[in-house]
């Protein structure tokens, strides 16, 4: 065994449960936060030397810990559907113009002051934009995503209002506050992946350089919600396939987490179902509509005749034989609209009023989840969504 691949060999068996505990944390919140949580820091500074050591030679990730601050440096992968979610209740996820705005503040503030008015951050940020070739507005919806941007900064530590609220800036362009800043931890913020990156696909390209195909495959596994064998190549899966009780040891020594194998892929199973900012199952309208969506089409009965505009037959029937299985968009409507039909008037909110809205949003959370695939018109059922079959469920709660 790979000594950089060997599980923790502690004698103290608190100390490698406080191990675990702290880096589970990091996995799921990698800026942690004296003010937020100075017990879990507290942890993490107890044994930074051990998890910057795990980290970096099992992910090749980095930590850095300062005075009131620690930051897991996910440098070897960067997820493809885990945006940035606004300082709210809901937390929905960033949009491009919000996106814009965070980064000019975040350049705006990286030299200081520690101290600064937000019509003088205003003022830098404009300067900014100039300088990236950004046209800035004062419209209503220039104006509503800075806000957004400065309470996301605000709620993970960047910054704090010491006079006044940010938010009257959204309604009022004449509106002020005064902010203190934290350059010190914007400049913990970026991942080496953003070097001389100009676009969003370059900095997926820069992070998905595969400089060691064996950290590169762990984080994909611990970062995705499923690797699939299509993800790899052959030398690249074959390796990881002989070597999977060595990281099954890994991932269960490190974060307590197993690994669940089959043919088409690898799908990481954490058993507290804790370790993800987006779960599924889940409750509530979209959550119930998805899960009763994977169901109907598992078991609609496909054949040659009912293959989508575009998919080929040869393929459908090839993807049928690998678990990929395709129905057109027209068809999930119909699915999603006769599931609103049954359960809307007792369960399920007003969402379900609208089935192709209620569609978009259901389909979204399963292509978080590497349920689906949407191909244009077409939507590809994946083999992980055969263990979320009701059937499947019923079956695996009778042998419990």
């Amino acid at each position: 065994m790979n000594p950089a691949s060997a599980p923790t060999n502690s004698a103290d068996p608190q100390q490698k449960l406080d191990i675990r505990t702290a880096a589970r944390h990091l996995v799921r919140y990698p800026l942690v936060l004296a003010e937020n949580d100075p017990e879990m820091l507290l942890l993490i500074r107890r044994h930074e030397q051990a998890l910057d050591s795990l980290f970096t030679r099992r992910f090749g990730y980095r930590l850095q810990v300062t005075a009131d601050t620690a930051r897991l440096f996910k440098s070897s992968v960067v997820a493809h559907r885990r945006p940035l979610l606004t300082a709210t209740s809901q937390g929905r996820p960033f949009s491009q113009r919000e996106y814009t705005m965070l980064a000019l503040s975040l350049a705006a503030v990286a030299a200081g002051p520690s101290v600064i008015s937000l019509r003088d951050l205003i003022h830098e940020v404009r300067s900014a934009a100039a300088d990236a070739d950004i046209t800035l507005t004062e419209e209503p919806t220039d104006r509503r995503a800075l806000v957004t941007a400065l309470k996301w900064m605000i709620q993970n530590g960047i910054a704090s209002e010491m006079h006044n609220q940010v938010d009257r800036y959204a309604a009022d362009e004449t509106a002020d506050a005064v902010l203190s800043v934290r350059p010190d931890r914007v400049a913990l913020l970026p991942l080496p992946a953003l070097a001389r990156s100009e676009t969003p696909e370059q900095v997926l390209d820069r992070s998905d350089q595969r400089l060691s195909s064996r950290a590169w495959m762990r984080s994909v596994l611990l970062e995705e919600p499923v690797l699939f064998r299509s993800d790899l190549t052959d030398s690249e899966w074959s390796e990881l396939r002989q070597r999977l009780g060595e990281e099954a040891a890994v991932f269960d020594d490190m974060f307590g987490l197993h690994l669940e194998s089959r043919a088409e892929g690898i799908m990481v199973i954490d058993p507290e179902n804790e370790l993800t900012d987006s779960r599924f199952p889940r409750s509530g309208t979209l959550g119930h509509a998805a899960l009763l969506l994977i169901d109907r089409l598992v078991h609609l009965d496909r054949t040659p005749a009912d293959v989508p505009p575009g998919s080929g037959t040869d393929d459908d029937l090839n993807s049928v034989n690998a678990g990929r299985v395709p129905f057109s968009r027209t068809d999930v409507i119909d699915v999603v609209a006769s599931l609103a039909a049954e359960h809307r008037p007792r369960y399920w909110s007003q969402d379900a009023d609208n089935p192709e809205r209620l569609t978009v949003d259901v389909l979204d959370l399963l292509c978080d989840h590497r349920l689906v695939e949407v191909d244009g018109d077409v939507v590809w059922l994946l083999p992980p969504a055969w263990r979320y079959s009701l059937d499947v469920q019923y079956q695996q709660e009778s042998l419990l």
